[in-house]
């Protein structure tokens, strides 16, 4: 794409990752626009710092695919960086015989995607490698990292400027339109052509999409994930990542243990409905936001599929002692008193008319703009790779 002006609206991981490929391979002039003053100050700096190893994806999916190839650029950047980069390791853990059936069902699908080191281990053996967690079988994959995506992406955005491109920050972006061959952006009073637009901006993708005449659904309805977090004095309840067999109805893991690169575990995140798109808190509330939820069909399609699913996790996040028991299933000896609150992130889950989770990463394309319309986890672990992806799309 010689001499082409791009801009790339969002300065998340996934932007920041999609800018500087272009800009370091395309000769392209590139822009980042984001309407905060910092970059990855929303998913990409709440998230549980996980890179994933590929275990649950299906395979052939583009999450399988892109996360596979994520692991091995972002390893290999924060290698050349001196970004941190621990392989921690991760147990997946059943706890009853139903569960192992579907536990076999992940580690075959995990041995597909190519997840390397895996090992299926039995309950005792489950306590050689967590010695306070409780199961009845567990799958170990080793090579499952923790690193700080808020620091890869303040390293991207160094990369970025330093390769020629701009990052503006500060600069909300609030509609597109497409013209021919080029696209017309409005960032405040101010209009901007570039040749290509490609739309990152997470928790408001879907409206800047639609805005520029893509389809209304997947509609991005927000959820809040809350963390309790270990006392410092009972951290070592936990050596790395300790996470449930997923209810493959669902897409959001339930409780699990998260160690952190300074030591601390993070317990959780649950999944409740966030009240607006940057809805940290109960009492963050948008009226613009909460209507577009409840006036989108799909809504109340997901919320009779899913309504006891969503009570418990509301139950969870207003009763703590609630919290700490699902969290005491894995971990006996976790009491009420070896907790305190964490910090809360807010996931964009995309959801067509159906009332259907989008599950895997969805990229549309009208004309002069791409819009990735949902990236949830593992967006950071595959950044790297969905930048490869969408740059050979766009050609």
């Amino acid at each position: 794409m010689p001499e082409q002006r791009v801009a790339v609206v969002g300065a998340g991981i996934i932007g920041l990752a999609l800018a500087r490929h272009l800009t370091q391979t395309s000769g392209a002039e590139v822009t980042v626009l984001e309407k905060e003053s910092a970059v990855g100050v929303h998913q990409t700096g709440h998230n549980s710092g996980v890179v994933h190893a590929g275990v649950y994806y299906a395979p052939g999916s583009l999450k399988a695919r892109l996360c596979r190839r994520g692991v091995s650029l972002l390893r290999s950047y924060c290698a050349e960086r001196s970004l941190p980069y621990e392989e921690c390791g991760k147990v997946i853990v059943a706890r009853n015989e139903d569960e192992v059936t579907t536990l076999r069902g992940l580690r075959d699908r995990a041995q597909i995607n190519g997840v390397p080191g895996l090992r299926w281990l039995s309950g005792r053996e489950l306590t050689t490698v967590e010695p306070h967690v409780a199961g009845v079988a567990a799958l170990h994959s080793p090579s499952t990292a923790i690193t700080d995506f808020r620091a890869v992406a303040e390293s991207l955005a160094g990369d970025v400027v330093a390769a020629g491109g701009a990052l503006r920050l500060g600069t909300e972006v609030s509609g597109l339109t497409a013209a021919g061959d080029r696209a017309r952006l409005r960032a405040g009073e101010v209009s901007l052509w570039f040749d290509r637009v490609v739309i990152c901006a997470g928790l408001y993708s879907d409206r800047l999409a639609r805005g520029a005449g893509d389809t209304a659904d997947p509609m991005i309805i927000p959820f809040r994930g809350e963390y309790l977090q270990l006392v410092p004095e009972r951290t070592g309840l936990i050596r790395g990542l300790v996470y449930p067999v997923p209810d493959p109805r669902y897409p959001f893991l339930g409780v699990h243990f998260t160690r952190r690169l300074d030591g601390g575990v993070d317990i959780g995140p649950n999944a409740v409905l966030a009240l607006a798109r940057e809805g940290y808190r109960w009492r963050s509330v948008s009226a613009r936001d909460l209507g577009q939820t409840l006036r989108f069909g799909g809504f109340y399609r997901m919320a009779a599929r899913h309504w006891r699913t969503g009570l418990r996790e509301i139950t969870g996040s207003l009763y703590r002692r609630r919290y700490v028991a699902e969290a005491r299933a894995f971990v006996p000896s976790l009491t009420d008193t070896d907790v305190i609150s964490g910090g809360a992130g807010v996931r964009a889950q995309a959801v067509d008319r159906s009332g259907t989770l989008v599950d895997d990463f969805r990229i549309s394309q009208l004309g002069p703009i791409v819009a990735i319309r949902n990236a949830p986890s593992p967006g950071a672990t595959s950044s790297l790779a969905i930048a490869e992806y969408i740059a050979a799309q766009m050609g």
